[in-house]
């Protein structure tokens, strides 16, 4: 399994900014799909999740109720829409995928993708 993030920048506090990632190797659908945060010399930080059918989604304190995940089966893609951004957001982001039915952890998922920095400053 292959995983490509894209997407990420440099955005003004209150700004929005969408992330995806591409899936390669493997059926799709029969992965849980996940992003994670890392600032720094901080850890890994779980930002949100979705089953393999996207019907039941996951969130980080952090982030809920201003960024939505989701996934397109059919394009092999997961997304993550992020809203009202604060400079507290900026890290790097990291897509993850399982073949367990859901994760929240970073010790659930096998497969990571390289990041994709999001910089939110003004």
């Amino acid at each position: 399994v292959q995983l490509q993030a894209s997407g990420g920048g440099l955005v003004q506090p209150g700004g929005s900014l969408r992330l995806s990632c591409v899936h390669s190797g493997g059926t799709f659908s029969n992965y849980a799909m996940a992003w994670f945060r890392q600032e720094s010399g901080k850890e890994r930080e779980f930002v949100a999740s979705l089953t393999g059918s996207g019907k039941t989604t996951f969130y980080g304190d952090s982030v809920k109720g201003r960024f939505t995940i989701s996934r397109e089966n059919a394009k092999n893609m997961v997304y993550l829409q992020m809203n009202e951004l604060k400079t507290e957001d900026t890290a790097v982001y990291f897509c993850a995928a399982t073949l367990e039915l859901y994760g929240t952890s970073v010790r659930e998922f096998d497969y990571w993708g390289r990041g994709t920095q999001v910089t939110v400053s003004s």
